[in-house]
């Protein structure tokens, strides 16, 4: 491996809006400080997606002091949403999880989500992250805990994956949907300086002052094949990973992490793999 460098950091305040890139952030249990403590729901209390929801791509939230978010859209009148106060939770499902979750007391957010999908939907915040979701038990510890991510508190890919990933859609015969961005991949942590796949064979490393267990790989979904810019979609990176990159069913780019403590990482931070 060369030198290893901390090359961007990526937020998500609400889970499956666009990123939020950062020069550096607060690593907790669960994630990266401000990280998908916010999700949006269904009238049924299911997490709504990219996955069904493309258009979600073009939305954006930005952090605001105390935990909130400010929630933009194209041709929408931005809004600021507090944390809700103590009043209670509802149940929500993210995949296979049930996990109380208190939902927004305003109105007007309820009105904002629901015409920017023109459906029915919620935004509910975590407010304890670190009691609420325990980390999938096939991969986690006891005590690990994880926010409304999909399955793990932080998600790692590397610049060199993604070179020779774009090479093979180069040759394949989808090559006009390439070279794709990083943003596919919705990662917190992109590092430089690795060989291609080098991250296949890690176990624990220190990105900075924050020490990381590798737990499993990332098995991808159609949420890579949505242009985060234009919420269009294609066949790759699928088609390519499913020819290349495919394990046990699933196709794979990009590492689970869980932190072993907390601290600070920055952009540019040295990478140093323990095991």
């Amino acid at each position: 491996m060369g030198y290893a460098r901390l090359r961007s950091i990526h937020v998500h305040p609400v889970k499956a809006l666009r990123s939020l890139s950062l020069r550096e952030a607060v690593v907790e249990p669960w994630g990266p400080a401000g990280d998908r403590r916010w999700m949006l729901i269904d009238d049924r209390g299911n997490v709504v997606t990219q996955r069904r929801r493309p258009r979600l791509a073009l939305a954006a939230a930005e952090l605001v002091p105390g935990g909130g978010v400010r929630l933009s859209a194209p041709g929408m009148t931005p809004l600021t949403v507090p944390v809700p106060r103590a009043v209670g939770t509802v149940t929500t499902r993210i995949f296979r999880d049930e996990v109380e979750a208190r939902p927004a007391e305003d109105e007007a957010t309820h009105a904002w989500c629901s015409a920017l999908l023109g459906a029915d939907v919620r935004l509910v915040h975590l407010d304890d992250p670190a009691t609420r979701r325990p980390v999938d038990p096939r991969y986690g510890r006891p005590g690990e805990t994880v926010s409304f991510a999909d399955g793990f508190p932080l998600l790692l890919t590397t610049t060199a994956s993604l070179d020779a990933l774009n090479s093979l859609i180069a040759r394949g015969e989808h090559a006009d949907e390439g070279p794709l961005p990083m943003n596919r991949f919705r990662p917190n942590l992109v590092l430089s300086g690795t060989e291609a796949w080098a991250e296949d064979g890690w176990s624990r490393i220190a990105v900075g002052e924050v020490v990381l267990r590798v737990a499993k790989p990332c098995g991808r979904c159609v949420v890579t094949t949505i242009g985060q810019d234009t919420a269009d979609r294609g066949a790759e990176p699928l088609h390519s990973l499913g020819r290349h990159r495919r394990v046990d069913g699933g196709l794979l780019f990009g590492q689970n992490l869980v932190p072993l403590g907390r601290g600070t990482v920055r952009v540019g931070d040295p990478v140093r793999i323990v095991a």
